[in-house]
């Protein structure tokens, strides 16, 4: 019996990273955002919450982990542009970023890039 080794390319890990500390030219993704409700909302959870608070909660985006790569850096509003083409908008003070390995973002910014070009 043949054996035929295989060459998995090795596991990488996303690091959180500060906007500040963000360059031209890196791949990122989102990891999770910070939304804000009225208080109002938790009228009836029986919680002694003030009408005028807010309650913060973190949520994770349904497109976490899609790369996107940086285009430019205004702080606290980081530009970037999607696999498909698309440029968006990214409020540092809401969302927290993680940069991608580069191999790894370049492996499937190709693939993403070819489904999005799929009729």
């Amino acid at each position: 019996m043949k054996s035929r080794p295989t060459s998995k390319p090795p596991a990488t890990a996303a690091a959180v990273i500060a906007g500040e500390d963000l360059a031209c030219g890196d791949y990122i993704a989102l990891l999770n955002q910070t939304v804000d409700f009225p208080s109002f909302l938790w009228d009836a959870c029986g919680a002694t919450l003030s009408p005028h608070e807010l309650v913060r909660l973190k949520t994770i985006p349904t497109n976490a982990g899609r790369p996107m790569r940086v285009l430019a850096i205004c702080l606290p509003f980081v530009y970037a542009k999607t696999p498909s083409g698309k440029t968006t908008t990214i409020d540092t003070r809401r969302t927290q970023l993680v940069r991608l390995d580069r191999d790894c973002a370049k492996v499937i910014w190709k693939e993403l890039r070819q489904v999005a070009g799929r009729p």
